[in-house]
């Protein structure tokens, strides 16, 4: 299944990593989150790329699990397939953390249940009119997993994730723009090349600067300002010597856009 179902492309710097069963938009079945795994795992150990995006192919990102394999392993009463794709799920979701590259969920339709939280776990998420956010998990009688409690939370807070999860409500483009679930929203008619166009952008800038910066983001939503400014202090002093800050200010010393190096520094 995973050969069609998950597609890859490396184009300028730029990896992407397309769900591909439209016919079931874009639900996840079979190996597909294994698939996603190793593609992660590509992205993460190849100096090449420099910025990750995850999206999918037709009207919808991700529809969450598939339901009718769900229903199936509830009438031969066996929870261990469930239980094993849980354990690929957290490594997803670890590795998108950890990751010293930035990650953009294109979310070019609905997104619903873990799709919706796979999105929430990168770290840009860009929509279009018709994207559409739904925890959805509710409406089977289940909980959200990939990393949501805490990703909705820490973007929306405690209150509105309550309601969110508890009553599985789908929301629109413009209302997730206003609660910070998306970025950006871009007209459908252009949705890919502007999505391209921002990953390069990401892709053309500081790798090891970048990879503190999502570091720091991380890291501040829980720490102490002590801590927070400790960590300031230990990356600013170990980036003012390297080569890319270097040449971004030969750069503007000299009226030019800067070119930075490689990612093989990214995790220094």
């Amino acid at each position: 299944m995973s050969a069609q179902h998950i597609l890859f492309d490396v184009t300028d710097r730029v990896a992407t990593v397309t769900l591909n069963r439209p016919e079931a938009m874009n639900a996840l079945a079979g190996d597909m989150r294994e698939t996603i795994l190793q593609r992660l795992e590509d992205c993460a150990g190849d100096p090449n790329v420099r910025c990750v995006v995850i999206t999918g192919t037709g009207n919808a990102f991700c529809a969450g699990g598939d339901i009718a394999a769900m229903a199936q392993w509830q009438q031969n009463n066996d929870d261990s397939v469930l239980v094993s794709h849980l354990v690929v799920v957290e490594k997803v979701v670890r590795l998108l953390r950890a990751m010293a590259k930035p990650v953009i969920a294109a979310v070019n339709g609905p997104a619903a249940g873990g799709g919706m939280n796979m999105a929430l776990g990168c770290d840009i998420r860009l929509g279009c009119e018709n994207t559409l956010f739904s925890e959805s998990f509710v409406k089977i009688g289940l909980i959200p997993d990939w990393g949501g409690f805490q990703s909705l939370t820490r973007l929306v807070g405690a209150a509105k994730a309550m309601e969110l999860m508890m009553t599985g409500d789908r929301v629109g483009a413009e209302e997730a723009l206003r609660l910070g679930l998306l970025n950006q929203i871009f007209p459908m008619n252009s949705y890919r090349g502007e999505v391209q166009a921002f990953a390069q952008r990401l892709a053309s800038g500081p790798p090891r600067a970048l990879a503190a910066i999502k570091k720091g983001v991380h890291f501040a939503a829980q720490a102490a300002l002590d801590e927070v400014l400790e960590f300031e202090r230990q990356n600013q002093a170990a980036l003012i010597l390297s080569a890319d800050s270097r040449e971004g200010m030969r750069a503007f010393l000299e009226k030019r856009p800067p070119i930075f190096g490689s990612a093989a520094g990214a995790g220094e």
